[in-house]
């Protein structure tokens, strides 16, 4: 995990003048007020886009007048545990020069913008202030060493401007270091509410945090309802709490924000996180995505289960580790990455919003000093040519080094755009733009050994093959076979990184080739849809009413149906249609996981895409507990009840298992759950063992939900 010294720390590009002309802007750091601009509607699909992140604090000093002073701040970044100087000035420049728009981004990811804590904490006798922005003590006010809301303003505009997508990092899940017994330790965890102090860590007579000592990581309960380090840590079951965090990202949605990374969703409530989203996309939906971090090797159900049920993707760090381990450390092969690719697949209900990655701020970066550069370019190769939505760490296209915090966020180095990786990305992002099987498209493999992998992304009649040898030594390619129509193929890199020309016959059979050492291909072919096809769906979770749009090709010029299961949806229901994007309003029907498919005008249909989520309604937080529910060893107790939510009584379903160690202990249960506001729910526990069920005895118990915050529930077994 990361160290607690630096702990964290949309196809349609909109006009500025649509994006601004509802925000009223105010001075300085007072709120933004603003009606939903409805005109912001499908900011979902990231899939064609490559997101660059920054950590504001180390990419470019633009303003010297916003520097901090005295210790919190270093002239030249010696010390890079504290302010270096980077700001919004500072992107902006580099946005209104180009350097983005020519390495092929079209997202930045930027840290934290709201308000620090200014507290100098010395740990271990090194100075350490909030730079990376993981250490909030005001979530509706900026960041000064930023900028002030009118330079946040200006950041959306230029980035607008230039159809590049803002995606801001929000950490929800705590403040600032704090101390239960030192109230005078940095700022006790403060937080404030636009200026107005809510609460403190110390004498925290509200319930705003969690004081059950750090958390050891040993069980997700653990790590949910203890302290992340020593960082105060919020209670979501705390109404003001709820509310906070809704009114603080609704000032930043009116911002005209394009996405939101939400760190540490590992380490909150997975109840109160899908709450939390069906509010943002009944306001004003945009591509979000959390950080739920995996070590080396590690698989987890639960990472799957969050990205396929919460409504929010996920940084894909099973895809990152093993990038890393196969192009970087020599641990893995090019086995493992196939059989990741596949397992992946099959894990994913929406593998297609996944963030994929091979370094941010919380791992080594992954050029080391003095390994071969090439290995880099192949891994940024593998990652923009794959499923999911690429994500590049500022610096990386530089090959910028660095090993541990604080050293993997040196400050930003060059700005060279004729780098071999500069180019590489350039080359690469164009092709996903341009080429619907790297967006959308199912990946095969076509040729595999220990160093080289030959894949292919397909999506309807568009094909991409793609070829990376990591040995050193030639490798002779013969019997390979992909989906390639006849005919001759140029290197889409043009021998950037050593790929040459190959040649398909009628059934895509590809002529002998050599594959050189360190070398990758990329061939590529794009025709005209034949029929319609889905290629992602966003948001993925919606009540009736809300918009989701349907991303693809070949649904043609005139309005068609959408259809959920057997449902069609038609005429004033759906909001656009166009041969590439459909936008429809969710039709008053059961709650439950749809397919969802389209059929064109002409009648021709597409294929299914799986998993829509239609809630109950508008969604709040409770928690359900259940005491003196005794167990055997294996036995586990689960939460059912009549609403989707609940599992609609399907044991299969149900919410568990239940917690039992932190909040509350062995024999009494508890689990946070997003349930529908303002309902009368019929629930029961029951016991499970294996495929085992004992049910809780007696009538089904009913409570009615509030019309908005969050709840707690607490019966007897």
């Amino acid at each position: 995990m990361i160290a607690r010294t630096s702990r964290k720390a949309l196809n349609l590009f909109l006009a500025a003048a649509l994006t601004f002309g509802m925000i009223a802007l105010t001075n300085g750091n007072a709120p933004v007020q603003a009606a939903p601009d409805t005109s912001v509607l499908n900011q979902q699909n990231f899939s064609t886009d490559v997101i660059y992140q920054i950590v504001t604090d180390r990419f470019l000093d633009g303003n010297s007048a916003n520097n901090p002073t005295g210790a919190a701040f270093s002239p030249g970044c010696q010390n890079l545990r504290v302010y270096c100087g980077g700001d919004w000035a500072g992107i902006i420049a580099k946005i209104n020069d180009n350097y983005f728009t020519d390495l092929g981004i079209s997202a930045l990811w930027i840290s934290q913008p709201v308000e620090n804590i200014y507290a100098v904490i010395n740990y271990s006798g090194v100075n350490n202030t909030a730079y990376h922005g993981y250490w909030a003590r005001d979530f509706k006010k900026t960041n000064p060493a930023f900028g002030s809301m009118t330079e946040f303003q200006n950041l959306i505009q230029a980035a607008h401007a230039k159809n590049i997508k803002i995606i801001i990092d929000f950490a929800p899940n705590h403040t600032s270091p704090a101390s239960e017994t030192n109230p005078s330790f940095a700022e006790n965890g403060r937080f404030y509410n636009n200026g107005v102090l809510m609460g403190s860590y110390t004498g925290d007579t509200s319930g705003y945090f969690h004081h059950n000592g750090g958390s050891n990581f040993a069980t997700i309960e653990d790590g949910i309802y203890r302290n992340l380090y020593d960082l105060a840590d919020f209670n979501h079951n705390n109404n003001t709490v709820d509310s906070y965090f809704k009114e603080s990202i609704k000032l930043w949605l009116n911002m005209g924000i394009d996405g939101i990374r939400v760190d540490a969703v590992k380490h909150m409530p997975f109840g109160w996180q899908k709450s939390w989203m069906s509010y943002i996309y009944n306001y004003k939906p945009v591509f979000t995505f959390g950080e739920w971090f995996l070590g080396v090797n590690e698989i987890s159900p639960e990472n799957y289960h969050f990205a396929n049920d919460s409504g929010m993707s996920l940084l894909d760090f099973e895809f990152g580790q093993t990038a890393r381990q196969v192009f970087r450390d020599n641990t893995a092969n090019m086995y493992d990455l196939d059989a990741m690719i596949n397992r992946t697949a099959a894990a994913y209900t929406q593998i297609a919003d996944q963030v994929t990655f091979i370094d941010n701020h919380d791992m080594d970066r992954f050029h080391t000093t003095g390994a071969s550069a090439r290995r880099l370019e192949q891994a940024l190769a593998f990652t923009l040519t794959s499923r999911g939505v690429p994500a590049i760490y500022y610096g990386t296209e530089q090959y910028m080094t660095g090993n541990g915090d604080p050293d993997n966020r040196a400050m930003m180095t060059s700005f060279n755009r004729t780098s071999t990786a500069y180019q590489l990305t350039k080359k690469l992002a164009l092709l996903r733009k341009t080429n619907p099987a790297l967006a959308y498209g199912t990946t095969q493999q076509r040729w595999l050994n220990n160093d080289v992998y030959i894949y292919e992304r397909k999506f309807g009649n568009n094909v991409t093959v793609i070829a990376i040898n990591r040995g050193s030594a030639p490798v002779s390619i013969s019997g390979l076979a992909t989906s390639l129509p006849a005919g001759t193929y140029g290197d889409v890199l043009s021998g950037l990184l050593n790929g040459n020309s190959i040649s398909a016959s009628a059934n895509g059979g590809v002529s002998t080739f050599t594959l050189g050492a360190g070398a990758v291909g990329v061939w590529q072919y794009t025709a005209s849809a034949s029929a319609p096809a889905i290629g992602n769906i966003g948001p993925d979770m919606g009540k009736a009413g809300n918009v989701v749009t349907i991303d693809g090709r070949g649904f043609g010029a005139a309005k068609g149906t959408v259809f959920f299961d057997t449902t069609a949806v038609t005429g004033a229901t759906i909001v656009s249609w166009e041969d590439t994007q459909i936008k429809v309003v969710v039709p008053a029907i059961a709650a439950k996981k749809y397919q969802v498919k389209i059929r064109s005008s002409a009648g021709s249909d597409s294929n299914s895409y799986a998993n829509y989520n239609v809630l109950s309604g508008d969604q709040v937080t409770v928690r359900f507990v259940v005491s003196g529910a005794t167990t055997v060893f294996g036995e586990n107790v689960y939460l059912a009840g009549n609403v989707a939510e609940l599992g609609g009584w399907e044991s299969a379903k149900a919410i568990g298992p239940m917690y039992n160690q932190v909040l509350h202990a062995y024999p009494t249960w508890y689990y946070d759950v997003s349930v529908p506001a303002n309902t009368t729910l019929q629930y029961k526990y029951f016991k499970k063992n294996g495929q085992a069920i004992v049910w809780q005895s007696g009538n089904n118990r009913t409570f009615t939900t509030p019309t908005s915050g969050t709840a707690t529930v607490h019966i007897n077994w």
